[in-house]
């Protein structure tokens, strides 16, 4: 049972199209679920890889991932947490995205704490931060 992507053009959405089957699906017979409507193009849809929790950990656990973290570099702890974030499977919320562009913009996580002491409960400075 397919689920495809599509933009329609009658309403400018990107929609998701379900078909029973393998053979009904196509794009002749996609129809927007939001307008109804039969101008659709299909899209490439994202791919996702369901890997196991033990997996996941490993790949956290690769070196290469903390490359940057012993010099302190705030850049390098956004994305060391941006990648903890995606490998996990949990979005960050608004704070913390906050955060990271922070952090990606070469602020120190001192002066971040300093402008959010509710942050997390107040956290304690570089070390929190930094791990």
């Amino acid at each position: 049972m397919p689920i495809y992507e599509y933009f329609c053009y009658d309403c400018k959405k990107r929609v998701s199209v379900f078909f029973r089957t393998m053979s009904v699906a196509s794009d002749e017979a996609a129809v927007c679920p939001t307008c109804e409507g039969k101008q659709l193009k299909r899209l490439v849809s994202k791919v996702r890889m369901l890997r196991s929790e033990e997996s996941r950990l490993e790949s956290l656990a690769d070196p290469s991932m903390m490359s940057g973290l012993e010099g302190e570099d705030p850049r390098a702890l956004a994305s060391f947490m941006r990648r903890m974030s995606d490998e996990m499977g949990e979005p960050l919320d608004p704070e913390m995205t906050e955060v990271m562009d922070r952090l990606e913009a070469g602020e120190s996580p001192d002066a971040i704490e300093a402008s959010m002491p509710d942050l997390a409960g107040g956290m304690g400075g570089d070390d929190e931060l930094m791990g």
